[in-house]
């Protein structure tokens, strides 16, 4: 009975050290575990169409009295408002210009004195629309303004149409699933080709969404775009 006693206490330290051994054992191979992982980064990109136009029409009146160029900028206004209304643009979309630019020709000491007109009035009349095929169809037409007297500054940078699209609430929870899909996707093959299995995340991050025209000829067509960053753990 002697000896039984005595062999159970060892019997139990040897069980303890051989526990601690296993848990040890255990700990070193999960850090070696979490130091096996992959990063990889999922793209997605979708085409859209603009939805929402900002058109400046510019025109520019020019004489040598300058009550009777402003009261012909007036009217102009309102040929262009006019024009922009029977078309079927909303008085809400239309933005007339408030402050005219005026130039004097009368006083640039560094003109020629073989100048025409004193004085020049620049307006602008700015459409802002969500209707982008329709603005875009009277782009094409505007030339009847010109019929009607109107001196379009068409050639000026300013007067360049400009789109937007201003849904991406509304696309960004798909685009972000499929950005996850093809990173996991991606992730996957690298596991599979290093015989390893795919664990659980580590880290991810979402990159920033970015909005550009598809090319330099269809700014009214954009590419939306999103990058994600995933960190994955591999298994044996």
């Amino acid at each position: 009975m002697k000896k039984v006693s005595r062999f159970v206490p060892a019997l139990l330290i040897a069980a303890g050290i051989v526990v601690l051994g296993l848990c040890i054992k255990g700990g070193i191979d999960n850090m070696a575990f979490r130091d096996r992982q992959v990063a990889v980064r999922g793209l997605c990109e979708r085409e859209v169409p603009a939805n929402r136009v900002t058109w400046p029409i510019m025109f520019t009146e020019t004489g040598n009295d300058l009550i009777t160029i402003y009261d012909k900028y007036n009217r102009t206004c309102k040929t262009v408002v006019k024009f922009l209304r029977e078309n079927g643009i909303d008085s809400t979309e239309i933005t007339v210009g408030t402050t005219p630019s005026i130039y004097d020709q009368t006083s640039n000491r560094y003109a020629s004195d073989n100048f025409r007109f004193n004085y020049s009035i620049t307006g602008t009349v700015t459409v802002v629309s969500s209707k982008v095929d329709q603005v875009r169809a009277l782009m094409s037409r505007q030339t009847e303004l010109l019929k009607e007297g109107v001196a379009l500054n068409t050639d000026n940078y300013q007067a360049q149409a400009t789109y937007e699209y201003t849904g991406l609430n509304s696309i960004k929870p798909d685009m972000i699933a499929e950005a996850t899909r093809n990173a996991r996707e991606a992730a996957a093959k690298f596991a599979a080709d290093s015989d390893s299995r795919l664990g659980k995340i580590k880290t991810a991050s979402q990159g920033q969404f970015s909005i550009e025209n598809r090319d330099e000829t269809s700014p009214f067509i954009k590419n939306v775009r999103v990058v994600t960053t995933i960190v994955y753990y591999l298994e044996d």
